[in-house]
């Protein structure tokens, strides 16, 4: 995988638990060569928990990106007309987040951010992260799947025992996704077992 000339956004949204999943991945496509424009929710941001605090998750995102993230609607609107971008990247995105995407609700930095390269005929990549995605958020995760410009990182259930509606991206294929979906492509399968 060759990333060298492209410039992705890489949006960041509330599911604490899977950053230490996603900032691998992110200092991967760094490596192949892709500048990375991170993009990050309010969630992300502010909300400080069990998994770290807002500021080093901030703090980290820069250090790989080596750019300031964008943090407010009004700054990732340039993402459209004057600082497109080849690829737009959600992950982990949160069925919270997911729900307002796939309803045309436009409002965080990162939606923001989605909308303007959907609106340049780009690719965006999700790398999902719910805890109902089979559950009242299943229809906004299908309607999602049936988008014209939308790929999705596999995903599969993380726990079908304790956590029976919840699915999780395998992160670790965000590159390769990523590279597909530059092609307007979908990696297959999207539906996969994650190993435990």
């Amino acid at each position: 995988m060759d990333f060298k000339g492209k410039k992705i956004g890489f949006g960041l949204t509330g599911s604490h638990c899977t950053y230490a999943d996603v900032f691998p991945q992110m200092e991967k496509l760094v490596e192949l060569g892709a500048e990375l424009v991170p993009v990050v929710s309010y969630t992300f941001k502010e909300t400080d928990s069990k998994f770290g605090k807002a500021q080093d998750h901030m703090d980290r995102v820069k250090e790989i990106t080596g750019r300031e993230p964008i943090a407010t609607i009004v700054d990732a609107e340039p993402l459209g007309p004057i600082e497109p971008l080849d690829a737009m990247i959600l992950a982990p995105l949160t069925g919270n987040s997911m729900s307002r995407l796939a309803n045309a609700i436009t409002d965080s930095p990162v939606l923001m951010a989605t909308k303007a390269t959907i609106r340049n005929g780009n690719p965006v990549v999700i790398g999902v992260s719910t805890n109902d995605a089979l559950g009242l958020n299943g229809v906004n995760l299908m309607r999602l799947m049936s988008t014209k410009l939308i790929y999705f990182v596999p995903f599969g259930q993380d726990d079908p025992i304790k956590k029976p509606n919840s699915m999780v991206s395998d992160m670790t294929l965000i590159p390769e996704t990523v590279e597909n979906a530059l092609e307007y492509k979908q990696i297959q399968p999207v539906v996969i077992e994650r190993n435990k």
